[in-house]
């Protein structure tokens, strides 16, 4: 970056890492009416108060760092894909969740006056698509690269289902998620001494012991439908039987997370959940309860357990790092898919990356407003996470060749990825 912009109320590091801090709050406040800080933990400034930025931008060029993990888990030395780039960063997203329109396209324009060489952006509007003149993404992307800047975006989580892919304009660099070669398991053993491997990121404690294990319907509140209790979405089960027990849920396309059957699970006093879920390898992060991740398969061999005994019971093993056991790159379930919805004819996704159980930096502050307490790193998953590995290969090939245009640098990117990890 040959920086040109300024910093808004941030101290700068000694290595120089950020050289660049703005936030935009105009539009938000002028659409949502002022910020909320009292009832919200946010800062008024450029600072990351969730958690999300952090993680993409030291994805993209996060320098190295020995002995990183997230409470013991992955383990190793972490760095971003372009380690001795600068940052620039532009705040347009807010703790509410929200973005506008005004603030985005503010940001695009002061991006571009401060001369940044890749864009990295990991949000996006979900499906159905406004049409490329009515898109702020596409907008504010379209005079980025006519400035000669690359523009990296990530493809959304709307997966598996075909034409869910967002940030599809043809100048854009869309990126889909991916698995790697890790992944995180844990046993789980049932009453019967049959055992099963899952996923799962809970490092706490363990009772050591087995628990009562019960079916997630099998206890649906009495104002809940039966799918939505399969599920565990919020609200939906029984307190006075789910106290105590471990419960299993089953994801349905209406309820996909497993962070939600955690919270629901937590929330009737349950202590402990099995999710089960289509093919996909990305984990929730669980802090409050244990939550142990398997396939649908894997969580209908337990259901028939489950439903067969008076007495069910499971206990749950830690959490071990795994690696090279775990096929990849594969497509990660929830990443969008294409065509385009808007230009059929175009391919998108463009390229796909490593986007599932990624370890990168995070905010201290986050724990103010999660259940996570404080870290340095943590694992996410999405998007968001495959996007800033492309933009911190961008950085790389622009430092190689200054001279070549978005669109070079985009040929080169899709005509030489590699189908293998």
């Amino acid at each position: 970056m040959r920086r040109r912009g300024q910093v808004q109320c941030f101290q700068l590091q000694q290595d120089r890492k950020i050289i660049g801090a703005k936030w935009y709050i105009r539009g938000y406040e002028a659409e949502y009416g002022k910020m909320n800080t009292t009832d919200i933990y946010e800062f008024m400034s450029a600072r990351d108060a969730v958690g999300h930025g952090t993680h993409t931008a030291s994805t993209a060029a996060g320098a190295p760092v020995a002995d990183a993990s997230f409470r013991g888990l992955a383990s190793g030395v972490a760095r971003g894909g372009a380690p001795r780039a600068r940052l620039a960063v532009y705040k347009v997203c807010w703790a509410t969740g929200d973005c506008t329109s005004a603030d985005i396209l503010a940001a695009f324009d002061d991006a571009i006056h401060d001369g940044v060489d890749v864009l990295s952006v990991s949000l996006g509007q979900a499906p159905p698509l406004p049409a490329y003149v009515d898109d702020v993404l596409s907008i504010g992307s379209f005079h980025a690269v006519a400035r000669g800047i690359a523009v990296v975006c990530s493809a959304g989580n709307s997966g598996p289902y075909s034409e869910t892919v967002i940030n599809s304009a043809p100048w854009i660099v869309t990126v889909a998620a991916g698995t790697i070669d890790r992944t995180f398991l844990a046993k789980i053993a049932l009453g019967n001494n049959s055992t099963y491997a899952g996923q799962t990121l809970y490092s706490g404690a363990h009772p050591g012991r087995s628990m009562s294990l019960v079916y997630a319907e099998d206890i649906a509140s009495n104002d809940a439908d039966d799918t939505d209790a399969r599920s565990c979405t919020a609200g939906s089960l029984n307190s006075t039987l789910a106290k105590g027990k471990v419960v299993l849920c089953f994801q349905t396309r209406a309820q996909r997370s497993a962070s939600v059957a955690v919270e629901t699970v937590r929330k009737a006093r349950g202590v402990g959940v099995i999710f089960a879920q289509f093919l996909t390898k990305d984990i929730a992060s669980s802090f409050d309860v244990p939550c142990v991740q398997v396939d649908y398969q894997v969580g209908t061999v337990i259901l028939a357990y489950t439903t067969s005994m008076r007495n069910p019971t499971v206990q749950f093993g830690s959490a071990k790092t795994v690696l090279g056991e775990v096929i990849g790159p594969e497509v990660a379930y929830f990443s969008s898919r294409g065509p385009s919805s808007l230009s059929p004819s175009v391919l998108k996704p463009d390229i796909a990356a490593p986007g599932v159980n990624i370890l990168a930096a995070w905010t201290p502050a986050a724990a103010v407003s999660s259940a996570i307490g404080s870290v340095s790193f943590k694992i996410d998953s999405g998007t968001s996470m495959s996007c800033p590995h492309i933009s911190g290969v961008v950085a790389l090939l622009r430092s190689l060749h200054p001279n070549w245009s978005p669109a070079a640098v985009k040929s080169a990117l899709v005509t030489t990825a590699s189908v293998h990890d």
